[in-house]
């Protein structure tokens, strides 16, 4: 009897050993099946079968998590990604320790883990640095000129776009005088010396001069409390505006204010339309004295292919009061019906609608500022009896 057991279990014990060669031959992988059936099992939550994995591959996993490492470190990825991928080297490491007692490939990515983590709060830290200041649509701090502006100790500049444009209409300047878009202007003090760019108004004639260094702290402000009134909308000075003004042949007319103050949008940004309608401003069309405007006066329908939202009808007059059509035709938009494939995908991305709405207009983020005509029907402004133009849909 006890021969039988004794050859039983020494049957058993062969079989044991057996299916667990056949089971570590089966999971033994090179680096790259292991990243790849690991990250499998990691985003399809296949626990089981990711403790096996790690089991019966202990010679591969270094190399493994130093290849993953590397690749998550390449320039190729914004931080998301990166982070991703440390996180499935982490995972890894944890489980590699306590499967084989070795902490060394945890010692490897928990400090590249905190390091980036660093990076990311410092980088945060810095856009939220002159979030205040850029609060107003259209400010921007001239951050391009930072180490220079350290070197001189001077603080940065801060552009104020919407004071710029109670005083004049975008169509001054943009896109004669600068490229619409940030940074793509080439400015420095030089330039302005030479009446280029700020230069052009900034001459000590048409406004302050730029070339007067007793002048520098008017636009070196931005972080200091000297730029809070070209920020917050409780310290503009009004009376200031006026008189600035008057001076070069525009109108300000604090009386006419809503409830004395710059009227806001839900979003907390100037909202342009209601201090039109209220007749608060009339910015300088043109430096050019004997200029004629071009005005493109018709609307377009957008209808919505969507049961729950309203359609858009777009209005050329109020953006061609503003800008040239020139600075839309063609670069932005083709200048024909049907002639632009627009999705609020792409204007989030800065394109169509999204060139100036969310930099220098109200936030295509505001629905019902553009989706507000009833589908299907053509309600037009009483004053305004042109036909409007139904515009045909892309073919896909």
């Amino acid at each position: 009897m006890r021969s039988y057991t004794y050859k039983a279990n020494k049957k058993l014990i062969l079989l044991f050993l057996l299916l667990s060669t056949l089971i570590s031959t089966c999971y033994a992988m090179d680096s790259t099946s292991f990243l790849q059936q690991f990250q499998y099992n990691y985003e399809s939550q296949k626990f089981n079968d990711q403790l096996d994995l790690i089991r019966f591959n202990k010679e591969v996993i270094p190399s493994a998590v130093s290849d993953l490492i590397k690749e998550a470190m390449s320039d190729k990825y914004i931080f998301e990604e990166r982070m991703q991928q440390l996180n499935i080297a982490s995972a890894i490491a944890y489980m590699y320790l306590h499967w084989h007692k070795d902490e060394s490939l945890l010692k490897k990515v928990t400090p590249l883990i905190q390091s980036e983590l660093k990076k990311e709060q410092k980088r945060v830290a810095e856009i939220m640095k002159w979030k205040k200041e850029e609060r107003f649509l259209g400010n921007f701090v001239m951050k391009q000129h930072e180490k220079e502006m350290e070197k001189q100790g001077l603080p940065m500049v801060l552009y104020p776009h919407w004071l710029h444009r109670i005083m004049y209409e975008c169509k001054v300047c943009h896109n004669g005088i600068f490229k619409m878009k940030r940074w793509e202007n080439d400015l420095s003090r030089q330039s302005i010396e030479n009446g280029k760019l700020c230069g052009v108004c900034h001459n000590g004639t048409e406004a302050f001069a730029a070339a007067d260094k007793s002048n520098c702290n008017r636009c070196h402000i931005a972080g200091s409390p000297n730029a809070d009134h070209l920020h917050n909308p409780n310290k503009v000075k009004q009376a200031a505006i006026k008189e600035i003004a008057e001076k070069i042949g525009a109108k300000w007319r604090p009386e006419n204010l809503p409830d004395g103050r710059l009227p806001l949008d839900r979003f907390q940004f100037i909202d342009w339309m209601k201090l039109k309608e209220s007749n608060v401003f009339t910015p300088v069309v043109s430096l050019d004295k004997n200029i004629t405007e071009e005005i493109r006066d018709n609307k377009i329908l957008f209808a919505s292919k969507s049961g729950f939202v309203s359609d858009v009808v777009f209005d050329h007059k109020i953006h061609s009061d503003w800008i040239n059509c020139g600075t839309c035709h063609p670069a932005i938009f083709k200048d024909e019906l049907g002639g632009n494939k627009m999705k609020m995908t792409d204007m989030s991305k800065g394109l169509f609608c999204g060139a100036c709405h969310g930099k220098v207009s109200f936030t295509f983020a505001d629905c019902l500022r553009c989706h507000k005509k009833e589908t299907g029907k053509l309600s037009l402004d009483e004053s305004r009896v042109e036909d409007v133009l139904k515009r045909p849909v892309p073919q896909q």
